[in-house]
C-alpha cells in the first residue's frame, strides 16, 4: 500500500517539520509573528536600533519557518491523499498525525502483530500495569521511535475524544479504577490493533451509531 518513493519522501517532510517545531519548541506560530510585528511596529524611533534590527530579523525568521510548515504540511496532505491510508477514516486522527504513524511503521507486512509494532514503539508491558504512564513514556525516550510514540499517545487521546467506541472504552478503564494515564495507554494498544487491521485488511474504520 505504501510505495518505497513515497514512504521516503513523507518522512522527509515529517522530519523537517519535527525539525522546525523541535527549534521553535512549539512557540513560533503565526500569532506569534503577528505579535512581534506589532512590537517592532511600535518600537520604531526608539534608542535601541540594534534590538530593532534583531527582532526584525526574528519576525523574518519566524514567517520563513511558517511559510515552509505550510509548504511541508501541503505536500503531506497531497502524499496522504495517493497513498488513501484508512487510517485518517478514523475519528480523530489528523493528516499530520496520520502521517507520522504511517511513515514510521512503513511496511505494515514486517510485524506479525501489533505488539510487535507496541515493542518497537518503545512501549513496554510495564506501561500498561504502572499508574504513572508519564514517568513511563520520559523513561522510554531512549527506546524506540519516540516520533511514533508520539504519534500514537497523543493520537489516542483525539480519538477517544472523538470517537464514541474509544471513548466507552477509556470510560471503562477509568470505572475499573485505573489512573488516567494508565486508561490511555490500554487506549493506545486498542488504537493500534484497529490501525493494524485497517491497514492489513485496506477496510475504512466503521463509526458506531
Amino acid at each position: 500500500m505504501l510505495y518505497k518513493n513515497q514512504s521516503q519522501v513523507l518522512q522527509k517532510c515529517l522530519t523537517t517539520t519535527n525539525l522546525l517545531s523541535d527549534a521553535s519548541k512549539g512557540r513560533y506560530g503565526k500569532d506569534t509573528a503577528i505579535t512581534f510585528r506589532e512590537a517592532a511596529r511600535a518600537s520604531i524611533g526608539s534608542n535601541m536600533p540594534a534590538k530593532s534590527l534583531e527582532l526584525k530579523h526574528t519576525i523574518k525568521l519566524i514567517l520563513e519557518l511558517g511559510s515552509e510548515i505550510d509548504e511541508i504540511e501541503n505536500e503531506i496532505k497531497i502524499i496522504m491523499d495517493e497513498i488513501n491510508s484508512p487510517i485518517l477514516s478514523i475519528p480523530g486522527i489528523n493528516y499530520r498525525m496520520g502521517a507520522m504513524i504511517i511513515a514510521e511503521i512503513g511496511d505494515f507486512s514486517r510485524f506479525d502483530s501489533p505488539d510487535k509494532i507496541l515493542a518497537y514503539a518503545g512501549f513496554s508491558p510495564s506501561t500498561y500495569q504502572s499508574g504513572q504512564l508519564d514517568g513511563a513514556y520520559a523513561h522510554m525516550k531512549k527506546r524506540g521511535s519516540r516520533y511514533l510514540r508520539y504519534a500514537l499517545y497523543n493520537a489516542a487521546k483525539y480519538v477517544c475524544h472523538w470517537d464514541s467506541t474509544f471513548a466507552g472504552y477509556l470510560a471503562r478503564k477509568r470505572a475499573e479504577g485505573k489512573h488516567y494515564n494508565v486508561a490511555l495507554s490500554h487506549a493506545v494498544k486498542k488504537l493500534l490493533r484497529v490501525i493494524y487491521h485497517l491497514e492489513k485488511s485496506n477496510q475504512q474504520y466503521i463509526k458506531s451509531a
